[in-house]
């Protein structure tokens, strides 16, 4: 099949210049520009100080000598970084991101006249072929050059403004030194002197760095630009800890005070924890309040789910009187903050019956046929103590604005922080906005998505704005899954846009292999979320090993905390302090160990075993944890010792962090015994 001809007018036919349009003359080729996430519908993540490579495919037709930039801006200026040829056509550079918010970046390529120039004339040259036409060539290119108007800030072969797309060429106008520098040089190509000299001076390195400060950029091709969202560093790396504020009281028939859970914060700061997570701390309806244990019946006393949103105190913007005052959870903020910690805050966007804005704004609900609201439910479970939004109601807009506002109240008392309850049945679209509204003014905010639902599902919040996501970490219990799991979330696309905040467990969610592992369990699960993911977290009860189902089969606790205000001795007999506390030391005191990008994991005879490693700089940590908390397991791992520079049958020193023992190992395959009874894994560096 021919391809079709194009109509042309007359003044296109009578100049073949004319009828070429601009995409025509770019003859430069730049796709698949990465990292980019759905084509750059969406943006990829980062935190301050990280770096971005960026990769694109970048050819032209022809033979010519190609080159290029990386772009990137967080304002309105680009700085530009060289681009470097690779295999296959892909080009590559990369930049680090200092500032809080959005950034973009792209690619801008263009045909190097000069250095094809050289590099045909060379070839001629040194076939002992005469290149006087060439060098009268390179002449006009130089001279050209020499008139291309440089800004002052101008730094050759790094960062080079580039606002002008053209060549801005000037007349008339004083030669800096480097302009007349390069015209001497066309002279001299123009001269009568020997072809070697003159061949000779269109190779100086000189001119090559002159030249490369000037490139002709005219019909340059520049990719669709991509965007990049700079988080804080605790979007990459952190520690959290979930408490019930109620819960810090003596009395169990009597909610604790922020007063109280204050006096607390100092043992939970020394536990090393960095993010102290609140559950809601709204009021709480009495209206169909659940009892102990999920029970539909309250009985007097019971202080019902956090969850149960609104009642004649208050709403989203309110404290539960039981806790105190407003005045009172600021001081308690502060008093984290002094300590070295964040407060988090679960929003959770549902209401009770009780609710103001239930009588407020009837509109913001869904309906049945009778008129009456519909209760929350996801069969065959109903939740008659919680009215959701509707998202699509005719005020959708003004229900929006409501709900952005609330994060920005609690903002305006020092919360940045926000873990996000069952995001995924609430509209995308609103997160989206919702999100890139809010960072515009406080890029500082984290949003932690609380989603246990489809891959695609949890994917997508992350990608609409969410910070970092819950995980099937609780789930992945084998080391096989693990494996399996942690190269997803580290080796595919889904480490753009997708951070890990691996919980150990939550109010909601016992796992079987915590009912039945007893101590060896929690203590494996604690290292495993810690060394494997950059954020983790537990959720308060877990220091005691509480492991107690609601009923065989079920993940509900027993006496669940949801339902029931629940003091502890912290210190009793069996707890893990010392092993978190130890944990969390490692994780400051490594920087291997606060991001997910190097985790590799290694080989091992014994299919229980999970071997790892994450490397940063020179910091480079081994973890090895037995994931049967029943039984003894041992047998042989394999150290990567070529990529240590270690001989095959050289000595080396490995010491446990956890403990400070050494062990003196040779070559690549050294045997471990991890008894549960004894330690369920090991945390290596290696010694000189």
């Amino acid at each position: 099949m021919r391809p079709p001809t194009p109509k042309a007018s007359a003044s296109q036919a009578s100049s073949p210049s004319a009828a070429a349009t601009p995409v025509e003359l770019r003859r430069v080729v730049v796709e698949n520009l990465q990292p980019a996430v759905d084509e750059g519908r969406f943006p990829i993540k980062r935190t301050r100080g990280e770096s971005i490579a960026v990769t694109a495919d970048v050819f032209a037709d022809g033979h010519d000598v190609l080159a290029g930039v990386l772009k990137y801006r967080g304002g309105s200026e680009w700085t530009e970084v060289p681009l470097t040829p690779g295999d296959n056509d892909s080009w590559s550079a990369s930049f680090t991101v200092a500032e809080l918010g959005n950034c973009e970046y792209t690619v801008e390529a263009w045909i190097d006249r000069f250095g094809t120039w050289v590099k045909e004339l060379v070839a001629k040259a040194g076939a002992g072929q005469d290149v006087a036409s060439e060098l009268l060539e390179g002449a006009d290119i130089i001279q050209h050059a020499a008139s291309v108007r440089l800004k002052p800030d101008t730094t050759y072969g790094n960062d080079r403004d580039t606002a002008n797309q053209e060549a801005d060429v000037v007349s008339g106008l004083s030669r800096t030194d480097e302009d007349l520098r390069l015209l001497e040089i066309a002279d001299l190509l123009r001269s009568t002197q020997p072809q070697p000299e003159r061949v000779a001076a269109a190779r100086d390195p000189e001119l090559r760095r002159l030249m490369e400060a000037r490139p002709d950029r005219s019909a340059s091709t520049t990719a669709t630009a991509r965007r990049v969202v700079v988080d804080p560093e605790r979007a990459r790396f952190s520690a959290w800890y979930e408490m019930f504020p109620r819960s810090c009281t003596s009395n169990p028939r009597r909610s604790g005070t922020f007063h109280e859970a204050e006096a607390r914060l100092p043992a939970i700061a020394d536990l090393g924890f960095d993010v102290v997570y609140l559950p809601p701390v709204h009021p709480i309806g009495t209206t169909h309040r659940k009892g102990r244990n999920n029970t539909l019946t309250a009985t007097p006393g019971d202080p019902g789910s956090p969850w149960a949103i609104g009642s004649e105190a208050g709403g989203h913007t309110a404290v539960d009187p039981g806790l105190g005052t407003l005045d009172d959870f600021d001081r308690f903020v502060a008093t984290a903050r002094h300590l070295g910690m964040a407060v988090a805050l679960d929003i959770a966007f549902q209401a009770s019956p009780d609710h103001p804005w239930v009588r407020e704004h009837p509109e913001w609900f869904r309906h049945r046929p009778d008129g009456s609201i519909r209760y929350a439910e996801n069969p065959p479970k109903k939740y008659q103590d919680i009215y959701p939004f509707d998202f699509e109601s005719r005020e959708s807009a003004a229900l929006w604005a409501a709900l952005r506002d609330v994060f920005l109240f609690w903002i305006s008392h020092g919360v940045t922080i926000f873990r996000v309850d069952n995001p995924h049945t609430k509209s995308f679209a609103f997160w989206e906005w919702a999100i890139a509204d809010i960072r515009q003014k406080h890029p500082d905010a984290i949003f932690l998505a609380e989603a246990f639902t489809r891959p695609r599902v949890m994917q997508y919040l992350a990608k609409t704005g969410f910070n970092q996501s819950y995980t099937y970490f609780t789930w992945r219990n084998s080391a096989s899954e693990l494996r399996d799991y942690l190269t997803e979330l580290t080796r595919t696309s889904v480490k753009e846009f997708m951070r890990p905040n691996f919980f150990a467990n939550t109010p909601d969610i016992l796992h079987e292999y915590l009912q039945t592992g007893g101590r060896p369990a929690f203590e494996v699960r604690l290292v495993l979320a810690a060394m494997l993911s950059g954020s983790y977290g537990i959720y308060s009860g877990f220091e005691l090993c509480e492991n107690v189902p609601l009923r065989q089969g079920s993940e509900e606790y027993l006496n669940s905390e949801k339902y029931e205000i629940k003091p502890r001795d912290w210190q009793q007999p069996g707890n893990l302090n010392e092993l978190i506390a130890r944990v969390n030391e490692i994780r400051q005191a490594h920087p291997a160990l606060q991001q997910n990008d190097t985790l590799a994991f290694h080989e091992t005879e014994n299919p229980a075993f999970l071997w790892f490693s994450k490397t940063a700089g020179t910091d480079r940590v081994f973890v090895v944890a037995n994931t049967d908390p029943q039984w003894m397991q041992h047998g042989r791992i394999q150290m990567p010792i070529r990529e240590l520079g270690i001989g095959p049958h050289q000595s080396y020193i490995v010491e446990d962090l956890l403990d400070g023992a050494r062990y003196v190992w040779q070559g690549d395959w050294n045997y471990v015994k991890l008894d549960p009874t004894e330690r369920v894994a090991h945390i290596f560096v290696i010694r000189d």
